[in-house]
C-alpha cells in the first residue's frame, strides 16, 4: 500500500544510487557537499516516515518490511564507497579504520538474519536505548566523513601522507572517532540480540 510514509521510505532507497554518484569522485568537493545535503535529506525522511506512520495510524506491513532495509542499504552503500575512495583511512592505524566499518556491516547482516529467524517463531526483539545510540553515532560518523570530503577533500593519497594530512582534517577525524564508537556499541548491542536469539535455538 503506497501511503505517504511508504513513499518516503521508497524515496530513501531510490536516493542511494544518486548519493553514490556524488561520492564516487574523492576529490570532487562540490559533489561531496551535494552528497552531504542529500544524506541529511535522507536522514530526515527516515524520521518523518516513521512519525507520519505512527501519527496517522498508517503503519503497514510494507513499511515495517521496507524501513530497516532502506536504512541498511544506505549505510552499507556509504561505507563501501567511502572505503573505496580512501575516506576510511586515518592517522596512526591507516586503513585499519575499515575494520570499524566492517564490524558495522557484519552486525547489520547478522541481526537481520536473527530477526528473520525470531520472526518465524513469533518472537519480537525490541530496539534498546543503546542500539539507538549506536545508530546515532553511525549516522553522525558517516555524515561527518562525507562533510569532510566537502571541507577538506580526500584525506590522503597514500599511507605515508596519513599523519600529516588527516591531522589537520578535524571533520574527518570526528567521523572516524564516531565510527569507532558506533562499532563498539555495535558489538555490545549485537551480543545482546544474540543472547535473546540463543534462548530460542535448540
Amino acid at each position: 500500500m503506497l501511503t505517504l510514509p511508504n513513499i518516503l521510505t521508497l524515496s530513501r532507497i531510490f536516493a542511494v544510487p544518486l548519493l553514490g554518484f556524488f561520492l564516487w569522485w574523492p576529490d570532487w568537493k562540490l559533489g561531496y557537499l551535494i552528497g552531504f545535503v542529500l544524506y541529511c535529506v535522507i536522514g530526515f525522511t527516515d524520521y518523518f516516515d516513521g512519525y507520519l506512520a505512527r501519527s496517522q495510524g498508517a503503519v503497514s506491513k510494507l513499511g515495517i518490511f521496507l524501513d530497516p532495509i532502506a536504512d541498511k542499504i544506505m549505510v552499507a552503500a556509504v561505507i563501501l564507497i567511502l572505503t573505496a575512495q580512501g575516506y576510511l583511512r586515518g592517522p596512526y592505524v591507516g586503513d585499519a579504520h575499515v575494520i570499524a566499518g566492517l564490524v558495522i556491516l557484519i552486525r547489520e547482516i547478522a541481526v537481520s538474519g536473527l530477526r528473520e529467524f525470531l520472526g518465524g517463531l513469533q518472537v519480537s526483539v525490541p530496539v534498546s536505548r543503546l542500539a539507538k545510540w549506536k545508530t546515532t553515532f553511525q549516522l553522525v560518523s558517516l555524515g561527518a566523513l562525507i562533510l569532510g570530503g566537502a571541507v577538506h577533500g580526500q584525506p590522503c593519497q597514500s599511507l605515508e601522507e596519513t599523519c600529516s594530512t588527516v591531522a589537520e582534517s578535524w571533520v574527518h577525524l570526528v567521523g572516524l572517532v564516531s565510527l569507532w564508537a558506533a562499532a563498539v556499541l555495535t558489538c555490545v548491542t549485537g551480543w545482546d540480540y544474540l543472547r535473546v536469539g540463543l534462548k530460542h535455538m535448540d
